[in-house]
This record gives structure tokens, C-alpha cells and sequence, in this order.
């Protein structure tokens, strides 16, 4: 079998037991509706067919069910001819990944979006079974960097949902752009959501791109990302970065900043890459300013969780701020790691009064974590043993194994020589609950994501080139119950992967050919532009 993820039991295949043709109907039961929409859709256009509903049961047809006995999103596809095909899940979202490994089964036809060359399919008799090794099976996009329009982010909704992955980490705000629309704070988009050039590269190049950048969603946009994720029972965390990463804010409305410590008037969206010094002043209008950029958040985002990032928050323009410093002297603190915990404290007091919960990068350890806060363990391992140890919740996403930016080969080719190399067998390989971990702590570990930055990935095709085929190897160790790292059969993925890589090429993905770049893949001289691109970023480790 050439499925993706792999799953946990099959049975057969035997003979022929159902051909999908025009006769074939669906008969969708109570909760699976969504399951029903997206079939009609999705295999309805491959392979030009009605798939009409059929409440009463016929002999050629799709049945859909909630099983109770099976375990949450877990699903039990047959194949017979004296069924058609039944798809039974724990849930809905069950049903619906079953549906995923259905389309899998129909062919690299099924990925297309009109037919090509038939509108038929056959399927042998056989029983699937599976169920996700994991409840957080994610990937984080970093559209603050480089904007993504909104066409190309429901696409990225659709690549999730074919390779089982459930949580779309949804990275709104940084120094070099805020992306979501705030009505009570409009400059946040009419200002923040601009800067007037970009650096082109990684922060050691020297070349830049003159042309204004920028972009946000609107309101009614990201209602319409979070219900079409919604379909494909994927759920969107949003994250709005704070104190640090926030120069576009400040950009916006100066007195977010610090004050008495520079002139935040004369700040901009930042054209550059790297940690910023500009971060947010811990006063009183501060918080107020965020609690209300949070209460339209939430109203947009019905996700538990709540991303505050609180990483790379540098302490420099506190140390040198009377009004920082008389707050720490105020509230009793030792210094400003307590006072960054101070100020996430507070908004996990704040969300966790409205039913959600606040997850943040791994710095939020940093003088104390909040009580009910979850981590994104980012900077290795470490981050997250603590936290869970201490009984928080972590999801696990190490720099080190599961940063999509980072590139793929140390050759001269790739389009960008940015950070580790971690090629498609790295990804494979990664095991997202620590060994070091005791079993109760490890019951913490919801899951794994992995992170896409974009400082380096321009546009739709780069991010492509960057994130697959690497997560396809990913969303298998995400979902399915593999041996340890050093047992898990490689070549057999592999083998599995070159069927796979036609059904990218169905979905239009500029995925990264397993034999290297493709003559336009390659990093080319940008016309007009001088400088080196050409070291790798700083402080990058060796190539490993």
C-alpha cells in the first residue's frame, strides 16, 4: 500500500469490490455532513460525478457513520462489494480522515480538480483501520514575514487536511507586519500591515527588494479561513506576539513602546530580519491595548487556544526604562524575566476567564510560568521536559529537527543556505516525545507541529519548495505509531513517496525533487541586485 501516513491495519486487498462510477451514490449519517460536502467536492470534480445522496441504501454507494466504539478520530474503512464502500469514524473528524485515505485509494486522479482521463475508479476489497498517534498534529505559517493571500492560505488548509494534519498555527503579527484586521485599533493594518522595503535573503545579505510589501485579512477573511478549516476539522490557533516581536505595532501606535527610553515616533515597519529591540513597554495602556485586540480575536477564532508568543523578548529597553523598572519595584519582582512572566500572567488570567487557554513559545518559562499555559517547545528539547515535568501542557517543535525553513541539502543550490540541514530521512527520524520523559510527563505531550518562518520564502512556490516533501514525512511521524527512530523504515517511506509525489503533482505543489532542484528551483542572481546571498545565516550550526 502507498498510503500517507501509514496506517495502523489493513486487511487485504483482495479482489475488485467496488467500482466508483455514475451510479454510485452517498449515504452520509447523522454528524457527518461535513465529510458528505467535502466528497461531493472534492472526488465529484476529479472525477466528474454527481455523488448524489441516497438516503435509502443501494448497492454502489459511499456510507458514512459515527462508530461510539472507535477512539476520537479514529476511523474504520471496508471495501466489499456487498457494501460499497462504508467509512466509520469515532467522530467526525474521523469520518472524515477515513475519507482522506479514501481518495488516497482512488488514484492520483482522485487530487485533481476536474477528470482527465476517466470517470471511473476500482477499489479491491479490504479493511483499514487507524487512528492518530496524536491530538495536536500541526503546522505553524508565518504570514507576518512574507504575506500569503487568502487563496493561497485555504490551499494550505486543503494540503493540511490530505495528509491528516489538524491544527493550522496561524503566526499573524511581528515586527515586519500585522495581519489581521483590529477595527477599535485601525493603523494597526493601515500602518502595520506595510513596510516600504525587504531584506532578500537571510539577515546576513546584502541585497534588498525596493518594493513596498504587505497586506492583511480582514475580518470577514479570517472568519472565512477558520470555517473553511473548519470543514476539514482543522482547527486555527491564532497568534499575536508578545511583548517582543511587536515593532509593527509600535510602528502603529507609538505609545505602545518604551518611551522614555527612544523616540517611538520615528520607528517603522522593520525591513529587516533577526531579533528586534523594539518591544512593548509593560504599562497599564499596554495591556489594555492587547485585551481589546484579544476580544476581537476571540470573537474571530473559536480555537481553545490562544498563541501570545512571548519568545526572543530582548530585556535591554527595560533595564534602561524608569517606567519598567518602577513597575518591577511596584509589583514586587526581581527583575525583567519576572517581569515578561508578569505580563504573560496576566493574559492566561484574561483568556482563561473567557474559557480559552494561552499557549506560548518556550521563553514564557522564563521567571515562572503562567499556571494554566501550555508551551511550543521551539529551542530543542529542553523547554519542553521542564514544562511538562512541571505538569503544563507542550507541543513539541524543535528548531533543530522540525523548522521547514531551514534548508534541505548543504549543496550550492538551494534557493537559500538558511539555518540546519534536515533533509526528508531528518524529518522522518524525529521523535517528538523525549526519552527523558517519565510517563506521567509525557502524557503532556499533545502533540508536534512543524514551523514554517518565511524571512526567506517570497512567495507561494518557495514556501512549496521549502515545506514539501518534508511534510509528508512529518504528518506520517505526527499521526502514525512508529517504531523509535533508528527502526523506522525509511526505505519503504520512500518507496511509498514516489506514488506520493504524483499526487503533489496533481495538487500543483513545487514540492523539492528528490534528485535536487529543478533548473527554476535553483537560487538565481536577482536581477538588479548586488551583494551575496551566499553565507549561511548567523550563528547557523554546521551542516549536521
Amino acid at each position: 500500500m502507498d498510503l500517507i501516513p501509514a496506517p495502523s491495519y489493513i486487511e487485504g486487498p483482495y479482489r475488485c469490490g467496488f467500482v466508483m462510477d455514475a451510479r454510485t451514490s452517498i449515504t452520509a449519517g447523522p454528524g457527518t455532513e461535513r465529510t458528505e460536502r467535502w466528497l461531493r467536492s472534492a472526488l465529484g470534480a476529479a472525477f466528474g460525478l454527481p455523488l448524489p445522496p441516497a438516503p435509502q441504501a443501494t448497492g454502489n454507494r459511499l456510507t458514512l457513520r459515527i462508530d461510539n466504539s472507535l477512539r476520537p478520530e479514529a476511523y474504520r474503512l471496508t471495501v466489499a462489494s456487498t457494501v460499497g464502500v462504508e467509512i466509520a469514524g469515532g467522530d467526525a473528524a474521523g469520518v472524515f480522515w477515513g475519507a482522506q485515505t479514501l481518495r488516497q485509494l482512488l488514484g492520483t486522479e482522485a487530487f485533481r480538480q476536474a477528470p482527465v482521463t476517466r470517470a471511473t475508479a476500482a477499489l479491491p476489497d479490504q479493511v483499514i483501520e487507524d487512528s492518530p498517534r496524536f491530538p495536536w498534529r500541526g503546522l505553524m505559517l508565518d504570514v507576518s514575514r512574507h504575506f500569503m493571500p487568502k487563496a493561497d492560505v485555504l490551499r494550505y488548509l486543503d494540503l493540511l487536511a490530505a495528509h491528516k494534519l489538524n491544527v493550522f498555527h496561524f503566526h499573524l503579527t511581528d515586527d515586519q507586519g500585522w495581519r489581521v484586521e483590529i477595527k477599535r485599533h485601525p493603523r494597526l493594518t493601515e500602518v502595520g500591515a506595510w513596510r516600504p522595503r525587504t531584506k532578500y535573503g537571510h539577515r546576513a545579505s546584502e541585497l534588498w527588494d525596493e518594493r513596498p510589501h504587505g497586506g492583511y485579512y480582514t475580518q470577514d477573511d479570517i472568519r472565512e479561513i477558520v470555517a473553511y478549516a473548519a470543514e476539514r476539522h482543522i482547527t486555527v490557533v491564532p497568534e499575536i506576539d508578545i511583548p517582543g516581536h511587536s515593532q509593527a505595532a509600535i510602528a502603529a501606535y507609538p505609545e505602545l513602546g518604551n518611551t522614555d527610553v527612544i523616540d517611538t515616533t520615528s520607528l517603522s515597519v522593520w525591513d529587516n530580519w533577526g531579533v528586534n529591540p523594539n518591544v512593548l513597554a509593560p504599562t497599564d495602556n499596554t495591556l489594555r491595548f492587547y485585551e481589546g485586540v484579544f476580544e476581537e480575536l476571540l470573537d474571530l477564532f473559536p480555537s481553545t487556544f490562544v498563541h501570545v508568543g512571548g519568545d526572543e523578548c530582548p530585556k535591554d529597553q527595560w533595564k534602561a526604562s524608569p517606567a519598567a523598572q518602577a513597575r518591577i519595584t511596584e509589583l514586587g519582582l526581581k527583575g525583567e524575566d519576572e517581569l515578561q512572566s508578569w505580563f504573560i500572567r496576566h493574559f492566561d488570567t484574561w483568556l482563561t476567564e473567557r474559557g480559552r487557554r494561552l499557549i506560548g513559545w518556550d521563553e514564557i518559562l522564563q521567571g515562572g510560568l503562567a499556571p494554566g499555559a501550555a508551551v511550543s517547545s521551539w529551542r530543542g528539547y529542553a523547554g519542553g521536559i521542564a514544562a511538562a515535568e512541571a505538569g503544563h501542557d507542550v507541543v513539541m517543535c524543535p528548531e533543530q529537527h522540525v523548522y521547514l525553513d531551514h534548508r534541505q541539502h548543504g549543496g550550492p543550490d538551494e534557493p537559500m543556505p538558511i539555518g540546519y540541514v534536515r533533509t526528508l530521512e531528518d524529518v522522518y527520524r524525529f521523535e517528538p516525545v523525549p526519552s527523558a520523559l517519565s510517563p506521567e510527563a509525557a502524557a503532556h505531550v499533545l502533540g508536534t507541529q512543524a514551523n514554517v518562518w518565511t524571512e526567506v520564502m517570497q512567495d507561494r512556490s518557495r514556501v512549496d519548495y521549502q515545506v514539501f516533501p518534508r511534510l509528508a514525512a512529518f504528518a506520517e511521524v505526527a499521526w502514525s505509531a512508529l517504531p523509535a527512530p533508528v527502526e523506522r523504515d525509511f526505505v519503504d517511506f520512500e518507496r511509498r513517496m514516489t506514488v506520493h509525489y504524483r499526487r503533489l503533482d496533481a495538487l500543483g505543489v513545487d514540492y523539492r525533487p528528490p534528485g535536487g532542484p529543478l533548473p527554476w528551483q535553483k537560487r538565481p542572481a536577482p536581477k538588479g541586485m548586488k551583494g551575496s546571498i551566499g553565507r549561511p545565516i548567523e550563528g547557523a550550526p554546521p551542516n549536521v
